[in-house]
């Protein structure tokens, strides 16, 4: 017994000895020149050799876009103070080799220059940071809990954060600390330094903080009254509210980029003046899409969406549904709150589903690869994507209205799409605590619905195939009708660069492109005559389906002329009308617009 608690004893003193903690500091002494100095405290590491790497991607945004690139020169040193040696071992790894040394400082500078959603900043007005652009970790130990201490510069006085903070210091005291429970944790909670606007309001039994960088003309009760809004409905969806505290960062600029999801706080870059009219409701449609990624996609998720590969890609065919669904729920939350109308709701949505049918890459790229691709095409277009891809989040949306209306009709008015995305929130996230694979997904939705959906998924998710729309949704009391129109097409865009008119894109199959003609080319004549953009636009819409006209254009500077023969191109389009009554169509339709 004596020998058991002697073993029990050493065990306990072992764990304790060589705990392994990991502690950031995160420092800015000259923000004009951009660089965050990042310091890693590592100790109780037994390895004799540790790997500490930068992730090449964010979370949320699909695109690998290598953040070591923004790392200068990475040292090491023991707790004596004696450099260790580093070793680059690849484009994200650095090898320290620490031997003996039981405690390891690790520094580094990180260039913070692009003020997006998903990507770092400092400056003289503020610093953001996107934790996974900033912040290593040591290979083997993304489970480690640790603590980060942000030494803000001497002019900045507030930071804000969904980490939990300690009691530990404080801004106006030089530092303020805060804790995480893991690497995933860290990197998941964007941090906004500076001298932000700060409030909060409570919705759905949640208090939230809001922090805004940048004038603009939003007031904050207008604010508070709108986001509140959002919230309660958002969360009525799905009858509970997963988080105790919730994080808004706005970004107020010129250019706003939109947002990015984190399982317990968000980021919005928006234009300064959104906060009025059909603007205000534009920007409460994005704090109601990355509100609902609370839940999708940041709790009920595809199984390669977390934990986290952060060494390269992670691919999913669903996105469709991840940003998709969202992209459906961000319009009927805001019909849900009043914000809009029914006619705004449809508006909305067939605007999505003319952009969808009526876009060449959709009859080519079904939404599944649109998922899988977007690492490589979503967010690396060139002038021929209109012709080879699709949107994952406007078919995504559309698809979801499609089986909410399936849903519907199925049983009569006493269920929804809600329905379905609650029993997957139950069944993944809360009894499972994981994600689902696309066949797991396929197989609820088979069993919610009571029916064989391959043809459907062969149809419409793995292939390129135009719903019945007709059918689907008078079921539930919109009639859909097709109003496409064949019309004379050239298939050229344009653009003017330089006072020269440039093709910016040609469509695929079109008579530009029978004629020879390329993107980049610079268009000179027109049936013998120069012209200027508007006088081509002018002449090519007065053509006639036969007409064929000489261009003279230059590619590379050497003149070239060809013909062009005008054909007729037929662009998919679809209009709707509410099936007056007081029949079973209209009580559906009450319901699903409700």
């Amino acid at each position: 017994m004596l020998k058991y608690l002697s073993l029990v004893l050493f065990s306990l003193y072992s764990c304790l000895t060589f705990a392994e903690d990991i502690n950031y500091n995160l420092k800015m002494p000259k923000p004009a020149n951009h660089y965050y100095h990042v310091e890693m405290e590592l100790s109780g590491f037994q390895e004799k050799v540790l790997n500490v790497k930068m992730p090449i991607w964010a979370p949320g945004s699909y695109l690998a876009r290598e953040f070591a690139k923004n790392v200068n020169l990475v040292k090491a040193f023991d707790e004596n103070g004696d450099q260790l040696p580093v070793k680059k071992t690849n484009k994200n790894t650095w090898r320290i080799d620490k031997g003996e040394a039981t405690n390891v400082h690790v520094a580094y500078e990180v260039y913070a220059f692009e003020l997006t959603v998903r990507t770092s900043f400092l400056d003289l007005t503020h610093g953001f940071v996107s934790g996974s652009g900033v912040f290593m970790y040591v290979e083997g130990h993304k489970s480690n809990n640790g603590s980060v201490t942000v030494y803000p510069y001497k002019d900045f006085s507030v930071v804000t954060t969904a980490l939990k903070a300690t009691d530990e210091g404080v801004a106006a005291d030089g530092y303020e600390k805060f804790v995480f429970k893991d690497y995933d944790q860290l990197v998941d909670c964007p941090i906004e330094i500076g001298n932000q606007k700060a409030f909060s309001f409570r919705a759905a039994g949640v208090n939230h903080k809001v922090a805004v960088y940048g004038s603009g003309n939003y007031e904050i009760n207008q604010l508070k009254a709108g986001m509140k809004k959002v919230v309660e409905v958002a969360t009525a969806i799905f009858g509970q509210n997963p988080n105790e505290e919730y994080t808004f960062i706005i970004h107020n600029v010129v250019n706003g980029q939109g947002g990015l999801e984190h399982v317990n706080s968000t980021v919005l870059s928006v234009n300064r003046w959104t906060y009025e009219g059909a603007d205000f409701k534009k920007f409460l449609k994005l704090v109601a899409h990355e509100y609902f990624h609370l839940w999708n996609v940041k709790r009920i998720r595809p199984i390669e969406l977390g934990p986290f590969d952060y060494d390269q890609e992670n691919y999913t065919s669903m996105l469709w549904v991840m940003e998709g669904f969202t992209s459906y729920y961000e319009k009927l939350i805001l019909l849900r709150t009043g914000i809009y109308s029914q006619k705004e709701f449809l508006g909305s949505m067939f605007s999505s589903l003319n952009y969808v049918e009526g876009s060449v890459g959709t009859r080519v790229q079904p939404v599944a690869h649109a998922s899988f691709d977007a690492w490589i095409k979503a967010y690396r277009p060139n002038e021929n994507s209109a012709n080879t891809t699709m949107s994952y989040y406007s078919r995504g949306s559309v698809i979801a209205m499609i089986l909410d209306a399936k849903i519907i009709a199925k049983y009569k008015g006493k269920k929804s799409l809600d329905d379905f995305m609650q029993h997957i929130y139950k069944t993944y996230y809360q009894a499972k605590n994981r994600g689902f694979t696309e066949d797991e997904f396929k197989k609820e939705l088979e069993v919610f619905l009571g029916e064989n959906m391959d043809a459907f998924y062969l149809n419409y998710i793995n292939g390129t195939r135009v719903p019945n729309y007709k059918e689907i949704f008078e079921k539930v009391g919109l009639q859909v009708n097709y109003v496409g129109e064949s019309k004379p097409s050239s298939g050229l865009s344009l653009s003017v660069s330089g006072g020269k008119i440039k093709i910016r894109s040609i469509r695929s199959n079109s008579s530009a492109e029978d004629a020879g003609l390329s993107v980049n080319d610079e268009v000179i004549g027109f049936e013998g005559v120069r012209v200027d953009k508007n006088m081509l636009e002018a002449f090519l819409a007065g053509l006639n389906e036969g007409d064929k006209v000489s261009i003279l254009y230059a590619r590379e500077d050497q003149l070239y002329s060809t013909y062009m023969t005008m054909k007729s191109y037929e662009k998919p389009r679809y209009n709707y009308k509410i099936i007056e009554g007081n029949g079973q169509k209209s009580k559906l339709f009450n319901y699903w617009l409700r």
